[in-house]
């Protein structure tokens, strides 16, 4: 579709608007349920096991969709508003086109979600020694934090956040048309979205995977970052908030409001802690 058209799109029919924000906001609190139901009593704390494959993909979807749906509402109606418009130009809109974009999407952080698993499930297979909590577990997951810290203040970062936080932008220049083409720019933009977030689902994996709380942190700095106008402002203090906290799992991580410290802490005398769980790679 051509430039022009797309800035001629007209505004979505407040109906359709409203009903395409309901049902993100729907299935993301249906997300929800459905994670705290699964994952109820399975943070084990930073390094828990990921499960089987099955387990994992089907959670990993699901806790996606609860995480991500809210954040990338503007870039669905923006998709939708484009393709309403072509009833002003005497064409019928293609149905179910803006959903094939949000499953290329998810088509996406599926795939990036084998990646964390992969990585989780090799550091259980080889169980390193010095990742056990007692040793330098508080320090590799602080470290790991501390680096999503970091992550955001690259220009990769930069790069990739405008992308997400810029629907009009995004779809002007990577609109394809049809169904086959709103799979191509919804992977492109789930894309984007890996691009701008892998550090904080890094840093979730950090603090324990399958802590509905810390997916729920993890899933506020993401729509605090995509959605408010202050671009610089949120990425900085995002940076700011993860480092404090890189370093308090690092240094006192007992201290850590809602942070599960791994069974092989008990008795150790380090790092202090009495909860139960696996270590840092075991």
């Amino acid at each position: 579709m051509e430039a022009a058209s797309l800035r001629r799109a007209p505004a979505l029919p407040e109906l359709i608007r409203l009903g395409l924000i309901g049902s993100l906001l729907l299935l993301a609190a249906v997300g929800w349920l459905v994670t705290d139901e699964r994952m109820a009593g399975m943070d084990m704390g930073p390094g828990t096991h990921p499960g089987t494959l099955g387990f994992w993909v089907a959670a990993w979807v699901v806790m996606m969709a609860a995480m991500m749906f809210p954040s990338i509402a503007p870039m669905v109606l923006m998709h939708a508003r484009i393709e309403q418009g072509k009833r002003a130009k005497g064409r019928d809109p293609l149905a179910g086109a803006t959903a094939v974009f949000i499953g290329g999407y998810l088509l996406v952080w599926s795939v990036a979600g084998l990646g964390g698993y992969a990585v989780l499930s090799l550091g259980h297979e080889l169980s390193p020694g010095f990742l056990a909590w007692d040793e330098s577990g508080p320090y590799v997951a602080g470290a790991v934090i501390v680096a999503a810290a970091i992550y955001q203040l690259t220009p990769l970062k930069d790069v990739c956040l405008t992308k997400c936080r810029s629907p009009f932008e995004f779809l002007l220049t990577a609109w394809k048309p049809g169904r086959i083409g709103a799979l191509r720019m919804g992977i492109e933009h789930g894309g984007w979205c890996v691009g701008c977030c892998w550090a904080l689902m890094a840093a979730l994996i950090a603090l324990g995977v399958m802590s509905v709380g810390w997916m729920a942190f993890v899933a506020a700095l993401i729509a605090v970052e995509k959605l408010l106008p202050w671009k610089a402002v949120a990425n900085r203090s995002i940076a700011i908030l993860l480092a404090v906290l890189g370093l308090a799992v690092a240094v006192v991580p007992e201290d850590v409001p809602g942070l599960t410290v791994p069974a092989d802490a008990m008795g150790s005398g380090v790092h202090g802690g009495s909860t139960t769980g696996p270590s840092m790679g075991r």
